[in-house]
């Protein structure tokens, strides 16, 4: 039995959905919520609702579990010390008295419990726990992740469409980045099951080109054909204009952590995915479709042949 924490986020639910076509029998954690869990559609999975911080609850959805996925991440400073520190802590805690075989635990590139940046530094305070702890383990540090429904490509788009012909970005968008593709990035996570030489270790994660904001931000503008003037602001004068915004557009997609993430290079070795798992990681600018927004003849279409198939 495998457990995912996180099962219900963007890259949860294409790891979960992956495991159990692969033949494994899945059970995913999810947090105690008014709200209706966003589980992957038509896919058998186990649920066990518990926090990451209930050691009885967690202890109860370890029974039967050799190998644990840890994917899930907080999106508020709060959140942040309770399921990424907190959290982190606890799990690896109750793993070691199971006896779990092994943690696989997904971090970011530039994670380091010294970073000024919030969510930098609560992953890599998760990693010492990790290391620390007596369960196998193997920590993969992954650049920016893209595809459908993503919190990249996808915020970057809303954030055009409701710019008034214009938008900033930070540092005059020379921050480096490495998008991956999720299901590049979740085909080695899956794979990292059968690696045992990994086991103990932290490798990094990339897409197979590099480009600067700046070159993100046209590409998705060109792949759109959406037209807009951009010019820079220091990060914290677009800060305080996102605490503004935010304050008056309800669903701002911009926040702080959104500005951490881009306000540092984020990239590693472009050969890393080839020369691990022999897997070569699709372009960056061949993977964007899911932006376009479709007419109704192409929707019906697409209607058409899913009825066919499920036929």
């Amino acid at each position: 039995m495998i457990l995912v924490t996180g099962g219900t986020g963007f890259i949860g639910r294409a790891l979960v959905r992956q495991l159990v076509e692969a033949g494994h029998e899945v059970r995913t954690l999810i947090r105690p919520s008014p709200h209706s869990p966003r589980l992957p559609k038509g896919v058998p999975v186990e649920v066990a609702v518990v926090s990451l911080t209930d050691i009885r609850g967690l202890r109860a959805a370890l029974r039967g579990v050799d190998r644990i996925y840890h994917l899930a991440g907080g999106e508020s400073k709060a959140e942040l010390f309770e399921t990424d520190i907190e959290g982190t802590k606890t799990l690896v805690q109750v793993a070691d008295e199971a006896g779990v075989q092994q943690i696989i635990f997904l971090s970011h590139l530039g994670a380091d419990k010294a970073s000024a940046f919030p969510v930098l530094k609560a992953k890599g305070i998760a990693e010492e726990h990790i290391r620390r702890g007596k369960t196998p383990h193997t920590i993969i540090r992954s650049s920016i992740v893209f595809g459908v429904e993503d919190n990249f490509t996808t915020e970057i788009l809303r954030l055009v469409r409701i710019s008034p012909g214009f938008l900033f970005i930070p540092n005059k968008g020379q921050t480096r980045l490495q998008p991956l593709w999720v299901e590049d990035l979740v085909t080695s996570l899956l794979w990292s099951l059968d690696h045992p030489d990994l086991q103990d270790q932290s490798i990094e994660f990339g897409g197979s080109e590099y480009f600067t904001l700046r070159q993100v931000v046209e590409v998705i503008l060109l792949a759109t054909g959406k037209k807009r003037l951009i010019f820079s602001a220091s990060t914290p004068i677009l800060r305080v204009l996102t605490v503004i915004l935010a304050a008056s557009i309800p669903n701002f997609p911009i926040s702080g952590f959104f500005l951490d993430y881009l306000a540092t290079d984020r990239t590693c070795e472009a050969d890393s995915l080839p020369r691990i798992f022999g897997l070569m990681p699709a372009r960056f600018t061949y993977r964007l479709d899911y932006l376009r927004k479709k007419s109704w003849l192409e929707k019906l279409r697409e209607k058409q042949a899913n009825l066919k198939k499920a036929n």
